[in-house]
């Protein structure tokens, strides 16, 4: 059983991993959501010259606060639950002769996933909001997030509209990256003592991490791309799930202003498997890979510091401690 410094040291490290990524790497998800909306190119292409319209990268950290203030505490729960898991599941799966039941990859993305769901209830609200701030023109006078949270004033369970495609995404991703990570860091380790490479010390073991995350992570994102195209879609669609019926049956706004669909999607839930119909009925196949590249790119960059700055964050944390944490003990 960890001790009392090592649950703060998993809540401190996590939160300062999230902050970092959310900071370094939130121009490049904006983007991301941007090539991915249905709107993308009446927006941010000249639909006569086919060029890229200039406000595509204007405002590229709209909704940045929303996610701050979500992702700490959801960070926090995912890891806090991911190592308490891993650490019940390894004791469970070790019998009295030392060898395992349960093959490690299945017991890490168990633990990974579960964590999973409990940090998706958390950061749902705060996804809706970030992505449809970012779909606001950078031109507006009142403030992205703002505008957007008015919004959902009138139908506020709206903001976990997306739940479920929130979770269907990062459960398949986390399951996969995980497991690939764990194995990436044990063969660099492998690798680099076989050749009497390894020096020790904060700087080695951030840069391993961060190397087998990143790798991990953007496979993970690649093969992971249609299902976050839809969740996108699904969560940028929120907004009209926000408003509500006037008394003579238009749909109005927080505002009491009619409410249209620009997308011309209604005010009907639609299901993950409807909306993906949709887009390839709209784009074909290849619009269930739109923004795959960024998105690999995105997370080789954000999985690599997150994880990275956690691991060197708990190090460094249990080193002012005079502690020294074992390898098994870290993520």
């Amino acid at each position: 059983m960890a001790s009392g410094g090592h649950h703060s040291d998993i809540l401190i490290a996590g939160a300062i991993a999230a902050f970092t990524v959310d900071l370094l790497v939130y121009p490049l998800d904006t983007l991301k959501t941007r090539i991915q909306s249905p709107d993308y190119a009446t927006l941010y292409t000249n639909t006569r010259t086919g060029t890229l319209n200039p406000g595509l990268f204007r405002g590229l950290y709209q909704g940045v606060g929303s996610v701050i203030v979500a992702t700490l505490p959801s960070s926090g729960a995912f890891f806090t639950t991911y190592e308490h898991t891993k650490s019940i599941l390894t004791r469970l799966n070790t019998t009295t002769s030392n060898t395992t039941i349960v093959p490690l990859p299945l017991l890490h993305a168990t633990a990974s996933s579960l964590a999973e769901l409990v940090s998706c209830a958390i950061l749902t609200p705060a996804e809706v909001i970030k992505q449809n701030a970012q779909m606001v023109s950078s031109g507006s006078p009142t403030n992205a997030t703002l505008q957007t949270l008015s919004k959902f004033r009138s139908n506020p369970l709206a903001l976990w509209r997306g739940y479920t495609a929130l979770a269907g995404r990062n459960l398949p991703f986390t399951a996969m990256q995980f497991p690939m990570f764990e194995r990436l860091k044990v063969a660099i380790r492998e690798w680099r003592d076989a050749r009497g490479k390894t020096r020790g010390g904060l700087v080695e073991s951030a840069w391993i991490t961060a190397v087998s995350a990143g790798s991990a992570g953007a496979v993970a994102a690649v093969v992971t791309t249609p299902i976050d195209v839809v969740k996108t879609r699904i969560m940028l669609g929120a907004v009209e799930h926000g408003a509500k019926p006037s008394e003579e049956g238009a749909v109005v706004d927080a505002q009491g202003k009619e409410a249209t669909s620009v997308r011309g999607n209604g005010y009907r839930k639609k299901s993950g498997w409807q909306v993906g119909r949709e887009i390839v009925d709209e784009k074909g196949f290849r619009g269930l890979w739109r923004g795959g590249a960024l998105r690999g790119v995105w997370t080789f960059v954000g999985a690599g510091l997150y994880l990275g700055a956690y691991e060197s964050g708990r190090v460094w944390l249990a080193a002012r401690r005079g502690e020294v944490l074992d390898e098994e003990e870290l993520v």
